[in-house]
Parts: structure tokens; sequence; C-alpha cells
């Protein structure tokens, strides 16, 4: 595992709307449960393969309710809306962090593109 990927802070802020990572590298990330919850690492969203991969709309609301840890390289992400099957791994939220604006912009653009609402 790189190293510059492990975190030394995983917190919960604004009533769970909020996941705020810090890497031991001195990355810091403010994730939204938003964010975080249309890009789920599960099957449910990502499905087998690229064609399977769902659009999520809906979730502007929605809140973490708890975070489960997964031996020593991930988390799952417990939400309001019983979401709960994606394993977050160090890697993947660091991604997620770092590719925010890319990220998000696409998934703006697919709502957008088949006419959903967040």
């Amino acid at each position: 595992m790189n190293d510059a990927h492990w975190p030394s802070e995983l917190r919960l802020a604004e009533q769970g709307k909020v996941l705020n990572v810090t890497f031991e590298s001195g990355e810091a990330y403010a994730l939204t449960a938003e964010y975080l919850r249309v890009t789920s690492p599960s099957a449910e969203v990502q499905g087998h393969s690229p064609d399977e991969r769902k659009t999520v709309g809906g979730k502007r609301n929605v809140a973490i309710l708890a975070m489960e840890p997964v031996g020593n390289y991930a988390v799952i992400l417990e939400f309001d809306d019983k979401h709960a099957s994606g394993i977050y791994t160090w890697d993947y939220l660091h991604r997620l962090g770092a590719e925010h604006d890319f990220i998000w912009t696409g998934y703006l653009d697919e709502l957008a593109r088949k006419g959903l609402a967040r």
C-alpha cells in the first residue's frame, strides 16, 4: 500500500453531511455524503463492468450515519438511505478527494444527460 494514501483521521462533520479525511501525507479533503454516496464503490452503483454502472440521482440530502472499519485498509459507510455495501479503500478515498472536480463534473453532466436531479 502507498504510505501517502494512509489516513491519519476520518471524521464526520455537519451532522453526517461531510466526511473529513486527512492523510499522513498532509493532504486533507472534505467529501460530502452526497458525493460519497453517488460514487459508492459498491456493485449496486458500479456494477460488474463499466456498462453496468448506474447514475444515482436524488441524493442531495443524504447523510452518513456510521463508519465501520474493514481491516486496516478501508471503511464501510452507512448512509441514511440504507446504502451500506460499498468498501471505501484508503486509495479510493484519496482518489475521490484528489480528483473531486473531475469526478463531480462528470457526475453532474451524466445527471443532465439522463434528466436526473441531485
